[in-house]
C-alpha cells in the first residue's frame, strides 16, 4: 500500500484546528460518506484507531504474504446500471477494477453432495432445478426467487425513511414500507417452510447465511433475500486486493484538503450545550469540527464514546446497548510458496456443512461445544481471485478458512497481549486450526503438506484490532426485532452527530457502502443517489 495516501497521527501531520466533519474509523461506511461530502466541498478528517485505514476492507502481510480481513467476494458488478457498482465508480473515479470469479461462485457441500451457486439469474434456477427435479421442488424455486424480488422491490421505501426528518417519517409510515415489514418481521426458516417441505432443498437455499452471520430460524428473511439477490448475478473481487478499495476512495478525500490519520484513536465526542463539536483524541488532543460522523457501531459509539452527561438525552440508548451483536469467528489465514495456478486452485468459495442439512441444530451444538463437529467451514481463495496476486506475490499463494466462534471460549486471555497471549491459548487454537485444515484436505486433497505458514485469528483477535465489543464482524445481529428499530438511522438525538456503517443498513460490503450514501446524504439533505445515478449517465 502506498504510504502517500494517508498518514500516521503520531508523525503530527498537519491537523487543522477544524474540520467540515469528522469520521470516526475508516471502514467503509465512513470512507463513502467522507468521498461524498468532499465532493461536496467539504473538508473532512478521517480518524482510524488502527494501524492500517479500511476497516474490514484492509489487508494484513505477513512473512511476504497478504490476506483480506473482511471482503471475500461482492456481488452485483457485472450489471452497468446496478447501484452498488454506480456508487463504487463515483467514489473511486472508476479506478477500482473488479475480476470476475467466473461460472460458479459458491460451493455448497452438504455432507458430502455438492451443488454449485452459478452466476446469471436463470442459469442458478436451471442449476437448482436439475438438483432438485420434483415438480414440487420446481415451484419452491420459483417461489424462493419470486419472492426475493419482492423483498428487493419493496425495500426501497425502508432506506428512503432513514433519512427522512422525524415529522416526515411519522407521514409517511402509513403509506411506506408495509410490504417490507411482512417479510422482515418473517424468519428466514419461516418463509422457506412456507414453501417447502424438501429439508436439502431448504438447506441449500439457507446455505450463504454466514455471509450475514445467523441461522435460518434466527435470521429475519429480508437480509437473507438482499445478501442471495445480491450474489445472483455472480461473485467479483477487487483487482489488487481489497486494499484498493481504500486507495481508490482516498484520493477524493484528500484533494478536498482533508486528512486520513491512522493510529489515531478518539477517546469521546465533544458535546457541547446537545450539540457535537469535535472530537477528543485519546492523547487528549481536541479537534473541532461542525459534523460528527462515527463509523464505530452502535455500541461502542453510545457506551464508550458518548460523554456520561449527554447520554440522558439519547431517549433509546438502553434498547439499543441491548440489541444482540453478531457471532464471533475463527479466521485461519494460510501461506503457501506456490502459485494458485501451479496448486489448482479455485476461484469458488466452498460453504461446508459437515452435519447436514440443519443448520441450527448444528450452530447450537457448536456453540454449546467447540469440541463438537463445525456447523460451517467456509474457504475462500483469494491468490485465485485477484488476477494481480502473482504480480505482487510471486511464487505465492493464500487460502483463508472462516467459522463461527464464542468470544467467551477465549474470554480468559483478553487482557494479555496479542502475540503473546500464553501457552495455552497457543495449544486450543492450534488445536482449532488443525481441525479446519482437514476440512480443506478433504475438497482440495492436492494441498497437504504444500503449507508454508498458517495463523488462526480469534474474536479477541477481531476486538484487539477493530474495536467490536465481543470480537464480532458483522456489528448488530439480523433478527426480525432489528427492522423495527427506527432509532437505526444516520440521525442521532444529538445535534450533529451521525451515525454510518453496517449497524444502520445491513450488514456486508453493500450494506456498509450504502450506509455512506445514506449518511451523506441525511448530512446534505439532499437526495444522494439520484444524483449519483444522473451523474454515471
Amino acid at each position: 500500500m502506498s504510504h502517500k495516501l494517508y498518514q500516521s497521527y503520531k508523525q503530527r501531520p498537519d491537523i487543522a484546528e477544524h474540520y467540515d466533519a469528522i469520521c470516526i474509523g475508516s471502514g467503509l461506511g465512513s470512507l463513502t460518506a467522507a468521498s461524498l461530502l468532499a465532493r461536496k466541498g467539504k473538508k473532512v478528517l478521517v480518524c482510524e484507531k488502527h494501524t492500517t485505514p479500511g476497516g474490514f476492507t484492509h489487508v494484513f502481510t505477513r512473512n511476504d504474504y497478504e490476506w483480506d480481513v473482511g471482503l471475500h467476494y461482492v456481488g452485483d458488478m457485472d450489471r452497468k446500471g446496478s447501484l452498488l457498482r454506480v456508487v463504487f465508480e463515483h467514489i473511486t473515479d472508476k479506478n477500482l477494477k473488479w475480476a470476475d470469479m467466473g461460472e460458479v461462485y459458491d460451493k455448497v457441500v452438504i455432507k458430502d453432495k455438492t451443488y454449485e451457486y452459478v452466476k446469471g439469474l436463470q442459469n442458478w434456477k436451471t442449476r437448482m432445478k436439475e438438483y432438485f427435479p420434483t415438480e414440487a421442488d420446481a415451484r419452491a424455486i420459483d417461489k424462493y426467487v419470486e419472492l426475493l424480488f419482492e423483498v428487493n422491490k419493496t425495500s426501497k421505501d425502508f432506506y428512503t425513511k432513514k433519512v427522512l426528518p422525524d415529522f416526515m417519517r411519522i407521514i409517511s409510515s402509513p403509506f411506506m414500507n408495509n410490504g417490507y415489514d411482512k417479510f422482515a418481521r418473517q424468519t428466514t426458516k419461516q418463509v422457506l417452510d412456507s414453501i417447502s417441505d424438501n429439508e436439502e432443498l431448504k438447506a441449500v437455499l439457507s446455505a450463504q447465511f454466514g455471509d450475514y452471520g445467523m441461522p435460518p430460524s434466527k435470521s429475519s428473511f429480508v437480509i437473507h433475500a438482499a445478501v442471495a439477490l445480491h450474489y445472483m448475478n455472480g461473485g467479483f473481487y477487487p483487482v489488487g486486493g481489497s486494499e484498493e478499495i481504500f486507495n481508490t476512495i482516498a484520493p477524493s478525500i484528500l484533494s478536498a484538503g482533508g486528512n486520513i490519520l491512522v493510529g489515531a484513536g478518539v477517546k469521546e465526542i465533544l458535546i457541547e450545550n446537545g450539540t457535537a463539536k469535535g472530537v477528543v483524541m485519546q492523547d487528549g488532543k481536541v479537534i473541532k469540527s461542525d459534523i460528527v460522523i462515527s463509523g464505530a457501531g452502535v455500541h461502542i459509539t453510545y457506551k464508550n464514546l458518548i460523554p456520561q452527561e449527554s447520554k440522558p438525552k439519547i431517549k433509546h440508548i438502553d434498547e439499543a446497548l441491548n440489541m444482540p451483536q453478531s457471532f464471533g469467528h475463527l479466521s485461519l489465514y494460510i501461506g503457501l510458496k506456490h502459485t494458485a495456478e501451479e496448486l489448482n486452485l479455485p476461484k469458488a468459495n466452498y460453504w461446508i456443512y459437515p452435519n447436514g442439512t440443519d443448520h441450527d441444530k448444528a450452530i447450537a451444538d457448536f456453540l454449546e461445544d467447540y469440541n463438537n463437529e463445525f456447523p460451517v467451514v467456509y474457504i475462500s481463495f483469494p491468490a485465485a481471485k485477484n488476477p494481480k496476486f502473482e504480480e505482487k506475490y510471486p511464487g505465492r499463494s493464500t487460502i483463508e478458512i472462516i467459522t463461527v466462534a464464542k468470544y467467551d471460549w477465549f474470554k480468559e486471555w483478553e487482557t494479555t497481549k496479542w502475540k503473546k497471549r500464553g501457552e495455552e491459548y497457543d495449544i486450543l487454537k492450534e488445536k482449532l486450526a488443525q481441525r479446519l485444515l482437514e476440512h480443506l484436505y478433504i475438497y482440495e486433497p492436492q494441498l497437504r503438506g504444500k503449507i508454508d505458514l498458517y495463523e488462526l485469528s480469534t474474536p479477541i483477535t477481531t476486538k484487539h484490532f477493530c474495536n467490536y465489543i465481543n470480537g464480532e464482524i458483522y456489528g448488530l445481529d439480523h433478527p426480525p426485532e432489528r427492522f423495527t428499530k427506527e432509532f437505526l438511522k444516520p440521525q442521532t438525538p444529538i445535534k450533529n452527530l451521525f451515525l454510518t456503517g453496517q449497524d444502520i443498513v445491513t450488514v456486508g460490503i453493500g450494506g456498509a457502502l450504502m450506509s455512506g450514501v445514506l449518511t451523506a446524504s441525511a448530512i446534505t439533505k439532499s437526495n444522494l443517489i439520484n444524483e449519483i445515478v444522473k451523474s454515471s449517465k
